[in-house]
């Protein structure tokens, strides 16, 4: 099962708070951060993509504040997110200095992932990252999130930001090794689970609570983010991040549960344009552009003759031809009003005649389904 690890051109690591921060003292566990950024390292150089999403900001806060009691309100959370947060990007920071690797902090909330347009533009700027060499660490934003719009917990954060990115795989490091049929602090007799092929009602009913003093998750939100990173088309995997050098543990071989995918991020994501979004407008295209469009490019502004509708950048819009036969669906890069000022104009015109330089597509081919 370390295929999908080997294979994966995108990946995303999530860790939790109980490994990268000493309970008893409030500190970053500097050694182990160092052993898991040796191992990310160790990915870029095989080319692949990273991105990290990092829970800690709360608890090495809290210390920074005097914040003492077990259970804290929210606004002492916030405020505890608020003092941490430069605390956890620092750390990490300077861990993949050490390397050589730059990086960049991004705070999401759930409402992001839920509006379009900030959906679309954290999935822009992280792409963009990317193809800088970046490795952005992404956190829950706690500092605004209320108990109604938050995650509670940054595994299914990870899982989100996995399917935002079309990752290929994601590594939940945790404080367990992965899926057992019962808590194995609790039951010796407990059976382990080295892969899962599909989330059942049965292996739902194995989830246990979380032990951990710091972390907000449980079994319950691992299987939750394995079912959304798994209908994204990116395989998961639940591993122990107890241990030094986490990452090459597993490509070593290690105990973890693998939750596999049934197909591409590509295709889980032309599969959901295709069949779970209805369009809210029509982009009508001329002969040549509905050619490109069958030889497998994007559509451009200048194969374009009509816009029909009301829709924003990232709305489903259909492409028809002149005889009005649907020909394919897609996801614009343009809002209607912006879409039909560019219509029928070369892409290298677009920054004249809407004052910005958006995408030289209107539509691009890996946001197109064919009909």
């Amino acid at each position: 099962m370390t295929d999908a690890l080997d294979k994966a051109k995108r990946v995303v690591i999530k860790v939790g708070s109980a490994l990268l921060v000493d309970g008893a003292k409030g500190e970053i566990r500097g050694e182990w951060l160092d052993a898991l950024v040796d191992d990310i390292a160790a990915l870029r150089a095989e080319g692949k993509d990273v991105l990290v999403v990092s829970s800690g900001a709360i608890a090495l806060g809290r210390r920074v504040l005097g914040l003492t009691t077990k259970h804290l309100e929210l606004e002492q959370s916030q405020a505890s997110a608020a003092a941490g947060q430069i605390l956890l990007s620092s750390a990490w920071a300077d861990a993949l200095a050490r390397h050589g690797i730059r990086t960049a902090q991004i705070l999401l909330t759930l409402g992001d992932t839920e509006s379009r347009r900030s959906y679309l533009n954290a999935r822009e700027t992280v792409n963009t990252l990317l193809k800088l060499g970046i490795v952005p660490v992404v956190n829950e934003n706690d500092t605004v999130a209320t108990t109604e719009i938050r995650f509670g917990d940054n595994d299914r954060l990870a899982a989100r930001v996995a399917q935002m990115i079309s990752a290929d795989c994601l590594l939940l490091l945790s404080d367990i090794d992965g899926l057992y049929s019962a808590d194995p602090g609790v039951d010796p007799d407990a059976t382990f689970f080295p892969v899962v092929e599909a989330i059942t009602p049965e292996i739902e009913a194995m989830a246990g609570i979380s032990r951990s003093g710091f972390g907000r998750g449980g079994m319950i939100t691992k299987l939750m983010a394995a079912k959304i990173a798994v209908g994204a088309g990116c395989a998961m995997a639940i591993a122990s991040g107890k241990i030094m050098h986490p990452v090459r543990a597993i490509r070593e071989g290690r105990r973890c549960t693998w939750f596999l995918a049934r197909e591409t991020p590509a295709a889980a994501r032309k599969q959901w344009i295709a069949g779970h979004l209805a369009p809210l407008g029509t982009l009508v295209v001329d002969a040549g552009a509905a050619r490109a469009l069958r030889a497998g490019r994007s559509l451009l502004p200048a194969g374009v003759v009509e816009v029909e509708g009301r829709f924003q950048r990232g709305d489903p819009v259909r492409v028809v031809n002149g005889e009005g036969r649907e020909i394919a669906v897609g996801l614009s890069a343009y809002a209607d009003e912006d879409a039909r000022r560019i219509k029928g104009h070369k892409s290298g015109d677009i920054a004249d005649i809407l004052g910005y330089r958006g995408r030289d597509e209107m539509i691009h081919r890996d946001d197109l389904v064919l009909r």
